[in-house]
């Protein structure tokens, strides 16, 4: 919740000049800046948090308190947003510049600003919304209509059935999946399932990183495999 309340300023922003300093060319900016989140929800999921994790204490608890104590407690809520709240206003910022001077010499600096900040803030930000209620509502226990039932299994397969596969999360982006070769298969997942590591991403559960990471944060060395 903590990531959504340091980015609602700079989504009001986005509005505002959506709607004070209106383009068409905004319509187009802020399509593309909701896929390029959804492109990004994929990347850092897939590339940051189930590459091969680091050796380096710090670092490994780092990662550990952001993705993996989510994959060992996952009806945790503590570990449902990650532990980096400012981390997207420093992708943020990092993409308006990249956008604004990508755009100065074709279309001004007035309107490159503008459709930078329509596509990040607005774009960007409503994406990443979304991405957050789908990620919770797969993970609350609680009654789920069609779409719900469909986010939650989905999503709950990259938790419980393969952790190799199904890095998008927001509902209708499985096609990033397909297109990448990460789509869950039931034979795949059968043949690289592995009880004792399935919630450890491959990891030994007494990893020595591990151990440290949880110790860190107070949690059981020997946690209940529970679904969330």
């Amino acid at each position: 919740m903590r990531n959504l309340q340091v980015l609602m300023p700079f989504l009001l922003l986005g509005w505002a000049v959506v709607l004070f300093a209106f383009s068409p060319w905004m319509l187009l900016a802020i399509l593309w800046g909701a896929l390029l989140q959804f492109l990004f929800e994929y990347i850092l999921h897939r590339f940051a948090y189930h590459g091969p994790p680091p050796t380096d204490q710090g670092a490994f608890s780092k990662l550990y308190r952001t993705h993996l104590a989510h994959h060992e407690f996952p009806a945790d809520p503590r570990f449902f947003a990650g532990d980096a709240p400012w981390f997207g206003v420093r992708v943020a910022a990092i993409v308006v510049l990249l956008h604004t001077l990508a755009l100065w010499q074709l279309v001004g600096l007035d309107l490159a600003a503008r459709l930078a900040c329509s596509a990040t803030f607005v774009g960007g930000i409503c994406a990443y919304i979304f991405y957050e209620y789908c990620h919770t509502l797969a993970h609350l226990s609680i009654p789920k209509g069609r779409f719900g039932t469909w986010v939650t299994r989905t999503h709950l397969a990259h938790h419980f059935q393969d952790h190799h596969a199904t890095f998008h999360v927001s509902a209708g982006m499985g096609w990033i999946d397909r297109l990448l070769g990460t789509a869950f298969d039931k034979a795949r997942a059968r043949s690289r399932y592995d009880a004792a590591t399935h919630q450890t991403v491959g990891l030994q559960p007494d990893d020595p990183r591990l151990v440290a990471a949880r110790d860190e944060l107070g949690l059981p060395q020997h946690q209940s495999r529970q679904k969330g």
